[in-house]
């Protein structure tokens, strides 16, 4: 078999698997309306997936995966908290801006998901969630982060003010008075602050001006 044909039909099929998600919904997404989209034919989606929930597993995976490598490696991080979690919220902002609509429609049909679709997705997107807390754990024993504080709260608190952030600024019909990067700059900064024992930026900034 041709890698590189299996590799463009496998991308087909998950582009194709994205936008017919986000049109259609979990329930509503059918293999045959997948197929046609990515312009193949049912036989040749189940040659690469199994079902639609092993399709709408490796849409998850996809879309993760550029933070799940990041964080694969901690040990090239700058270990500066404010440094890297201002990377990590660039590369999750990307992420989420990209996906904006499959995002969307996950949220807007989250009770609606079958238990199967809900596990798939909590067990696709757990591992990145787990790497960022082992992240915070470790710059806790480095006594950067306070202790005490509850780290799978704190990550929890920190997507979702990315979360926000994007569905925030995709659906305001006006401007908002604040650029995306002044956003997750704030965002990063507030929660930085919040859980380290290090200044701020803005505090940080201020003594450097009062030397």
């Amino acid at each position: 078999m041709d890698n590189s044909k299996t590799a463009v039909t496998r991308n087909r099929l998950l582009e194709a698997a994205k936008e017919v998600f986000a049109k259609a919904g979990v329930n509503g997404a059918t293999t045959k309306e997948i197929a046609r989209v990515a312009g193949v034919n049912e036989v040749t989606l189940f040659r690469h997936f199994q079902s639609k929930e092993q399709l709408l597993s490796a849409v998850v995976q996809q879309f993760t995966a550029m933070q799940a490598e990041a964080l694969a490696h901690q040990e090239e991080w700058t270990q500066d908290l404010r440094d890297d979690l201002r990377h990590y919220a660039l590369l999750y902002n990307a992420m989420l801006e990209e996906h904006e609509a499959l995002i969307r429609t996950f949220i807007g049909e989250a009770r609606r998901h079958p238990e199967a679709a809900r596990r798939i997705i909590y067990e696709t997107t757990q591992p990145l969630r787990e790497k960022l807390i082992t992240y915070l754990s470790n710059s806790q024993k480095r006594g950067v982060v306070r202790q005490g504080v509850d780290l799978r709260a704190a990550v929890d608190i920190f997507t979702g003010m990315l979360l926000g952030g994007m569905l925030r600024r995709s659906a305001s019909p006006i401007p908002l008075g604040y650029s995306s990067e002044s956003y997750l700059e704030t965002s990063v900064d507030l929660f930085v602050s919040g859980i380290s024992t290090i200044k701020s930026r803005l505090e940080h900034e201020e003594a450097q001006h009062n030397i």
